[in-house]
């Protein structure tokens, strides 16, 4: 396992969320590159130096600080596509080979070059995303087939580079595959139910299963206080 490019954003036009600039199209770099943890969401910042978000409010921060994709999801979507993808055209920071990213789970930690990361949750595909790639129906295609990537926190702060083999850490026990989390944020409520215990998780992904969660269970509780038909109290009753 190993990583295959490490790959850094420069800016470009946006035309697809009404904001100045987006930094998704990502390209692999030379040499070693820092990784920091980059402080809370709303600033721009990320995880690799040189790169950056300009969706301040959706993307970058601490539990988004690091993309990963798999050069293995790569050529299955350039087959699927009919299409050359070169490294970082997903817009991931880095990009493996070798190593299973939608079998992995949330919390698993990986050792990059002399950084240490953790799996927060996976990306969710958006407008940006859409319009860059130019498919029809991108996000719901991207969404079903279960190849989502992870976002990384930066446990311990280093240097990496292309080249640099990538060590799994530690993986949680009985956790949420990243394929399971997608599957989770699109209606799963039995894996929505195992992702809250799962180390690691992104707050914010926590927050928002765990109101989902209350409105089904109020929902739920809603309906079997409802009166049967055949518990229906007949015409005239008193009480």
């Amino acid at each position: 396992m190993r990583l295959l490019s490490v790959n850094v954003g420069r800016p470009g036009p946006s035309p697809w969320k009404g904001l100045g600039a987006t930094g998704i199209d990502k390209q692999p770099v030379a040499g070693a590159v820092a990784v920091a943890a980059p402080g809370p969401k709303g600033t721009g910042a990320v995880g690799l130096a040189g790169d950056r978000v300009y969706d301040v409010r959706n993307h970058g921060g601490t539990d988004q600080a690091v993309y990963a994709y798999a050069r293995e999801d790569l050529d299955w979507w350039a087959g699927q596509l009919g299409l050359k993808l070169r490294d970082g055209v997903f817009g991931e920071n880095i990009t493996s080979a070798g190593l299973d990213i939608s079998g992995a789970v949330i919390g698993e930690t990986w050792r990059l070059g002399s950084a240490v990361v953790q799996i927060t949750s996976v990306r969710v595909p958006c407008g940006t995303f859409a319009g860059w790639m130019g498919q029809r129906g991108w996000v719901k295609r991207f969404a079903l087939a279960g190849r989502p990537g992870a976002y990384l926190r930066v446990l311990e702060e280093g240097v990496t580079a292309a080249g640099d083999p990538i060590e799994v850490l530690s993986r949680p026990p009985d956790s949420v595959t990243v394929a399971g989390a997608m599957r989770a944020f699109y209606g799963d409520v039995e894996l929505m139910q195992r992702l809250l215990d799962a180390p690691g998780l992104d707050p914010e992904w926590h927050e928002m299963i765990a109101s989902v969660l209350e409105r089904e269970g109020t929902a739920a509780a809603a309906a079997r206080a409802e009166p049967r038909p055949q518990e229906a109290r007949p015409q005239g009753a008193l009480g």
